[in-house]
C-alpha cells in the first residue's frame, strides 16, 4: 500500500525535474554558443576579432574571443564586446540562454535600433554598458527588474521619451550614466531614494523643471553632473550642501539656475571640481568657497557674479583652473591670489576689473594659459611677471589700458604661441628679444603706440602665422628676410609710418592669404610676382591710392601707397 500512497508525491517530482529541463537547455554552453552565432550572422560587418564565433567551434565556446564562462557551470558568465566596432542591432539576440549573465559590455559600437526589452530577463547582470552607440527608442520598462545591478550605463545614445522612474527599484546601483540621450524628466517625486549611487550622470539631455530631489537622499554621491540641460531652472537647493557631503564633482554647466551661490557650500568640503558655468547665478562669490581645500577647478564663466574676487582662494593650494570671464566683477585682482601656485589656467576676462596686477602674480610659475582682456587694468607690465611665466602658452591682456614698454623679458616666453597686447597704451619699441619666442604663432600688438623699426629678429620667427601690428608708430622698413616666414597667413601692418620699397621676398610666402600695408609711406613698385603662389586666387591684389582700385595687373610705375591682398580672412581674435 505505501508505493501507491507515495505516487503522487513521485509524480509531482518528476513533472518538477521535467520543467526545469528546458531551462537547463536553454542555458547549455551549445545553446549560448548557438545564439551567439546567429546574432553574429546579422550584424552588418561582423568584426575580424569574433572569427572564433563559429558553428565549426561549439564545442570550444569558453576560448571565443570577447567570453568569459563560469567555471563551474562552463557557461557564459561575461560577454564584453567593447570597443570592437560592432555593426548592427539587438533585434535578434536571443537573451534567453544567458539567464546567469552578470556583465553584458557593448560599449562604443555602432549599434542601433531599439533596446529590447527581453533584456530585463538578465536577472543576474551586474554590470550593463551599452553606451556610446546609436540605440535609440525609448528605455524599456523591463530594466527595472534586474535587481542585482551595480553598474548601468544608456550615455551617448539617441534614447529619448521620460526616464522610467522604476529605475529607481535598482537599488544597488552605484553607478548611473543616462548622459548625452535625449530623455525628459519624469515625476521626480515618483523616484525612490537611490542611497548607494556614487556616480550620476544625467549631462546633455531634454531635462526640465527644478533639481532632481531623489538626490536629496544619495549621500554617498561622489560625482553629478546635470550639465547641458537647457530647462533646468530655480535655485540650487540648499540640501546639495547639506547632504552631499562626499561630492568630489558638481558640473551645472548651460542651465538656467539662478540665485546666489550659498554660503553653505563650504561644506562640500571633499569638492575637487565646481562647474557652474553659462546660467543665470548671481550675487558675490562666497568667501566660504575657501573652505574648500581640495579644490583643483573652479569654473563660474558667463554669470552675473559681481563683486570682489574671494582673498579666501589664498587657502586653495591645489587649484590649478580659475575661470571667472563674462562676470560683473568690479574690484582688483587680490593678491592673495599669487597664493594658488598650482594655477595652469587663469581666465578673468570680460569683466570690469581695474587697477594695476599685483606683484604676487609672479608666483604662479606654472601658468599656462593666462586670460585678463577686455577689463580695465593699467599700469606696466611688470618684467618679473614674464621671468617667472615661462610656461606660458597663451597670453591675452587685449583691451585693457596697461602703459609703458613691453620688457625684453618677453623673450624669456619661449613656449608662448599666442601673444595678444592689442587695444591697450602700450609704447616704445618691440623688444627684439621677441625673436627668442619660436614657438610663436599668433601676434597681435596693434592698436597701441608702439614705435620704432620692426625688429629683424620677428622674421626669424618661422612659426609665425598672423602678425598684427597695425594702429601704430612704427617706422623703417619690411625687410627682406620676411620671406623665411615660411608659415606667415596674415600680414597686417596698416597705419604705421613704415616706408621704402616692399621686398620681392613676399611673393615666396606660399601661405599668405592676407597682407595688408595701407597709410604707410611705402614708395617704389609692387613685386611683380606678388600673389601668384599664394592658396588662394593667383595675382589679385587690392591697390590703395587715391582711391581704392581693384586690378589684376598693376602698372609696375605706380608709387605703392598701400597694398591689401584682396583675399579674405576671419578675425582671429578671441577674449
Amino acid at each position: 500500500m505505501k508505493p501507491i500512497q507515495n505516487y503522487p508525491l513521485l509524480l509531482l517530482v518528476h513533472v518538477l525535474l521535467l520543467s526545469l529541463l528546458p531551462l537547463k537547455t536553454a542555458a547549455s554552453a551549445r545553446t549560448q554558443a548557438e545564439a551567439l552565432v546567429q546574432w553574429k550572422k546579422s550584424l552588418s560587418s561582423p568584426p575580424a576579432s569574433l572569427t572564433s564565433w563559429s558553428l565549426t567551434n561549439l564545442n570550444n565556446l569558453c576560448n571565443w574571443s570577447s567570453i568569459v564562462c563560469d567555471n563551474s557551470t562552463a557557461t557564459v558568465s561575461q560577454i564584453d564586446l567593447s570597443n570592437l566596432n560592432v555593426t548592427g542591432t539587438l533585434t535578434h539576440f536571443n537573451f534567453t540562454p544567458f539567464l546567469n549573465l552578470t556583465v553584458f559590455n557593448l560599449n562604443n559600437n555602432t549599434l542601433s535600433g531599439p533596446i529590447p526589452a527581453a533584456i530585463g530577463n538578465l536577472s543576474k547582470l551586474t554590470l550593463l554598458d551599452i553606451g556610446n552607440n546609436f540605440l535609440g527608442g525609448e528605455i524599456p520598462l523591463e530594466i527595472s527588474r534586474l535587481t542585482e545591478l551595480r553598474y548601468l550605463s544608456f550615455h551617448n545614445n539617441n534614447l529619448n521619451g521620460t526616464i522610467p522612474y522604476q529605475l529607481s527599484d535598482l537599488q544597488k546601483v552605484w553607478y548611473l550614466d543616462l548622459g548625452s540621450n535625449y530623455l525628459e524628466s519624469p515625476d521626480w517625486s515618483k523616484f525612490s531614494s537611490m542611497p548607494l549611487l556614487t556616480y550620476l550622470d544625467l549631462y546633455l539631455n531634454s531635462l526640465d523643471s527644478e533639481f532632481p530631489d531623489f538626490i536629496s537622499d544619495s549621500g554617498n554621491l561622489t560625482f553629478l553632473d546635470l550639465s547641458q540641460n537647457q530647462e533646468l531652472t530655480g535655485q540650487i537647493p540648499e540640501w546639495v550642501f547639506s547632504n552631499l557631503g562626499k561630492l568630489q564633482y558638481l558640473n551645472l554647466t548651460n542651465c538656467q539656475f539662478t540665485g546666489p551661490l550659498s554660503s553653505n557650500i563650504s561644506k562640500l568640503s571633499n569638492l575637487k571640481h565646481l562647474i557652474l558655468p553659462v546660467n543665470q547665478f548671481n550675487g558675490t562669490i562666497p568667501e566660504d568657497i575657501g573652505f574648500l581645500p581640495k579644490l583643483e577647478r573652479v569654473d563660474l564663466f558667463n554669470n552675473s557674479f559681481r563683486g570682489k574676487i574671494p582673498s579666501s582662494v589664498s587657502k586653495l593650494t591645489e587649484l590649478s583652473h580659475l575661470d571667472l570671464r563674462k562676470n560683473l566683477l568690479n574690484s582688483t585682482i587680490p593678491r592673495e591670489l599669487g597664493s594658488c601656485t598650482s594655477l595652469t589656467y587663469l581666465a578673468l576676462a570680460e569683466n570690469r576689473l581695474s587697477g594695476e596686477l599685483p606683484p604676487s602674480l609672479s608666483n604662479i610659475k606654472n601658468i599656462v594659459d593666462m586670460g585678463l582682456s577686455d577689463n580695465s587694468f593699467s599700469g606696466s607690465i611688470s618684467p618679473d611677471l614674464f621671468s617667472n611665466w615661462t610656461q606660458l602658452n597663451s597670453l591675452q591682456l587685449q583691451n585693457n589700458s596697461f602703459s609703458g614698454e613691453i620688457p625684453p623679458e618677453i623673450g624669456l616666453l619661449e613656449n608662448l604661441t599666442i601673444l595678444y597686447l592689442y587695444n591697450n597704451n602700450l609704447s616704445g619699441p618691440i623688444p627684439h628679444q621677441i625673436g627668442n619666442m619660436k614657438a610663436l604663432k599668433q601676434l597681435d600688438l596693434s592698436g597701441n603706440h608702439l614705435s620704432g623699426p620692426i625688429p629683424l629678429t620677428l622674421y626669424n620667427l618661422t612659426n609665425l602665422e598672423y602678425i598684427q601690428l597695425f594702429y601704430n608708430n612704427l617706422n623703417g622698413t619690411i625687410r627682406p628676410e620676411i620671406g623665411n616666414m615660411t608659415s606667415l597667413v596674415s600680414f597686417d601692418v596698416n597705419t604705421n609710418e613704415l616706408s621704402g620699397e616692399l621686398p620681392d621676398t613676399i611673393s615666396s610666402l606660399s601661405n599668405l592669404v592676407g597682407f595688408s600695408v595701407f597709410t604707410n609711406n611705402f614708395s617704389g613698385t609692387i613685386p611683380r610676382d606678388f600673389g601668384k603662389n599664394s592658396p588662394g586666387k593667383k595675382g589679385s591684389i587690392r591697390t590703395q591710392m587715391n582711391e581704392k582700385i581693384e586690378a589684376r595687373r598693376i602698372d609696375q610705375s605706380t608709387t605703392v601707397v598701400g597694398v591689401l591682398f584682396c583675399l579674405p580672412i576671419e578675425p582671429l581674435r578671441k577674449g
